[in-house]
């Protein structure tokens, strides 16, 4: 059901087309949604789908541990991001219930789930995890702490470490305020009064210069927002030493994949793309107000007067049910001092 979605076509995409080989996504191809098979709703063939985005492509047994582990193995060496389709059952050993909608999103119910430990060999009460498993499990956390360890006294020698937790920490330089109105009244005594656009592309190129935390990306409207400033140089499935990201015509994703970079911390990403649109961007606008991340969003063309393209690019409810969304913080500064 989620493949359904248009963000997984547009998240999909772009993983391709940058070659993001460091992420793998498992499928759990059971063939069921909430409301039954889905031959209701699609007829894709996700593996074909996928390999024509560019990625490897595997398909699995799902209820084969080896299979599975195999195929994970396989996927680390590949230079693509990798699709694993795992065939499986839901509900699998459900008397009943198996291979239906009915197992989707519910409790079994106390008869399919005995039906289900008999055909699954499964004697252990609920909750208890075996004692073979739990020791596997144990090890692998202490052989991750110890990797983590090990790592943080190599790292904590390095004369850049301090940078690298204020970086994580999300610090800026103490005097970023002093600057920017620095080079605002320069501006303002210079140029005099400055398009709104204009005026965040120079704060943008400012900040840029004082932090290098700032990623940036625009969905494909970056000389109309102006959000790749200064010296920003271009991410691609070549060069990930950059910090500015062409997302095409992909809000969504655009705003899914900030999203992940401020999780991920240690950076702080600002996307761009005309006010309307922010429509396209919504459910994962809310999700980075509701887990509060630090996410910018600099939305351009917030005029109800906008002319050449008609009503269709007009923001008329936008700035209303953006500041209804709880958590997110609203700006729409009238000149470059406010900017």
């Amino acid at each position: 059901g989620c493949l359904m979605e248009g963000i997984s076509h547009e998240a999909t995409s772009l993983a391709g087309h940058l070659q993001l080989s460091k992420l793998t996504v498992l499928f759990d191809d059971n063939g069921i949604s909430i409301d039954g098979p889905t031959n209701l709703t699609t007829s894709d063939d996700q593996a074909s789908r996928f390999a024509a985005l560019g990625w490897q492509v595997q398909q699995v047994d799902g209820h084969d541990n080896e299979a599975i582990a195999h195929a994970l193995t396989v996927a680390t060496g590949d230079s693509r991001p990798s699709f694993i389709a795992c065939k499986t059952v839901i509900g699998q050993g459900a008397p009943s219930k198996r291979g239906t909608a009915a197992a989707h999103g519910a409790p079994l119910g106390r008869e399919e789930i005995e039906g289900a430990r008999k055909e699954l060999d499964w004697p252990y009460p609920p909750f208890e995890v075996p004692s073979a498993i739990l020791s596997r499990w144990r090890q692998i956390g202490t052989r991750g702490s110890n990797a983590r360890n090990a790592w943080e006294i190599r790292a904590r020698k390095s004369k850049s470490w301090h940078l690298f937790e204020a970086a994580l920490a999300g610090d800026l330089p103490i005097d970023l305020a002093q600057t920017l109105a620095a080079e605002v009244n320069k501006h303002i005594e210079k140029d005099g009064p400055l398009a709104t656009r204009k005026a965040s592309e120079l704060v943008l190129t400012t900040i840029n210069a004082e932090i290098d935390m700032l990623v940036g990306g625009s969905a494909d409207l970056t000389g109309s927002n102006n959000t790749k400033a200064g010296s920003m140089s271009v991410v691609t499935r070549d060069n990930f030493a950059g910090n500015y990201i062409h997302y095409g015509v992909r809000e969504h994703a655009m705003a899914a994949a900030m999203n992940g970079i401020a999780l991920h911390k240690g950076l702080i990403p600002f996307g761009g793309t005309f006010l309307v649109f922010s429509d396209y961007a919504r459910p994962a606008i809310r999700l980075s107000a509701l887990m509060g991340l630090r996410v910018i969003y600099v939305m351009t063309h917030d005029s109800i007067g906008l002319g050449e393209d008609g009503p269709t690019h007009q923001p008329i409810e936008h700035l209303s049910s953006l500041r209804a969304i709880p958590n997110l913080a609203v700006f729409r500064p009238a000149d470059v001092a406010e900017t």
